[in-house]
């Protein structure tokens, strides 16, 4: 397989780059200062695209690549693909959902302990010396919160699963109510907010679903709530999050994502309320490995003429 050529479209691991490298001919489009004119010179060689959720194969890519078979992405979210561009043309998709579901779902079980217990701000505390001259505030108690889960996938119900062993009332909204769960289900995200302490996003991007926490959805949530996202940065309407949380109008925020990625809201830097990490929710050496090889196993198993992996397309 060494002589198909798969273009990596930003780097994203070193063990699935050197791995690409060993086994197919690979190419860096990220290293491109002209990358029309590359695409123009190497379009009749490139047979996979590898993206992940900050570069996948737009449309404009796909059209650019007339001999593309398959492209694999190194995450479990889609919205960096065009799926209905590669159903049009034929064209395979794959991810890597499952391996990365425990990894999330810790996480975002560890923005709720971080925001609620205020652990960043114990730590500087500690740090600056503060704790020589008193005690550190006192914070808020995870344990029975009611958890209120935006997307009940395989990501939100390993979350719901974790928050169940701190007592935690679990409900829950999708597109359809759930035969396999006792949860209660709302039938509106408002609706849930309402009826939650902390709402946890965890749904997949769609046109349907960007900007589906707006404000009317932190309103509801309050206060006293709590919104922590796992999902991707678009989920939520950013602009009106940073006035809820500089205004008093929600009480915190965990966020592993944000609209504009890497760029974050200067405004949220100094409210010791929120938490940010800089996605991160699968950024583990474990799970990572496990990812990058369901890439290369996808990619092996299609141009071997056998059944991939995990199909989307």
């Amino acid at each position: 397989m060494e002589a198909i050529g798969v273009l990596m479209t930003c780097p994203m691991n070193n063990y699935l780059e050197q791995e690409l490298d060993k086994r197919f001919k690979l190419f860096r489009y990220w290293t491109q200062p002209k990358q029309r004119e590359f695409l123009a010179q190497h379009a009749e060689s490139i047979r996979a695209v590898v993206g992940n959720a900050t570069a996948g194969a737009d449309a404009e890519l796909i059209d650019a690549l007339p001999k593309l078979e398959i492209v694999s992405s190194f995450s479990a979210g889609l919205d960096k693909v065009d799926l209905n561009k590669c159903k049009e043309k034929g064209i395979r998709v794959s991810n890597t959902p499952d391996v990365l579901t425990d990894d999330v779902a810790d996480l975002a079980i560890g923005l709720m302990l971080a925001v609620l217990r205020r652990i960043c701000e114990c730590d500087k505390y500690v740090r600056r010396g503060a704790w020589k001259l008193g005690d550190f505030k006192l914070t808020t108690k995870f344990s029975g919160k009611r958890v209120g889960i935006l997307g009940l996938g395989r990501i939100g119900l390993a979350v719901a699963e974790r928050a169940e062993a701190f007592d935690c009332p679990i409900s829950y909204y999708s597109r359809s109510k759930k035969a396999n769960t006792n949860y209660t289900y709302y039938n509106s995200v408002v609706e849930l907010a309402s009826n939650s302490d902390i709402l946890v996003v965890a749904c997949a991007l769609t046109p349907e679903t960007t900007h589906i926490v707006n404000r009317e959805v932190i309103d509801a949530l309050g206060p006293k709530g709590v919104l922590i996202n796992i999902g991707r940065g678009p989920h939520v309407d950013e602009a009106e999050l940073v006035s809820a949380l500089v205004e008093g109008r929600l009480g915190g925020a965990g966020l592993d994502v944000f609209e504009k990625e890497p760029e974050v809201p200067g405004q949220l830097f100094g409210l010791e309320n929120v938490v940010l990490l800089p996605h991160v929710g699968s950024g583990t050496v474990e799970t990572r490995k496990a990812m990058a090889d369901l890439v290369l196993g996808n990619l092996e198993a299609h141009f071997s003429s056998k059944p991939l992996l995990t199909p989307v397309v």
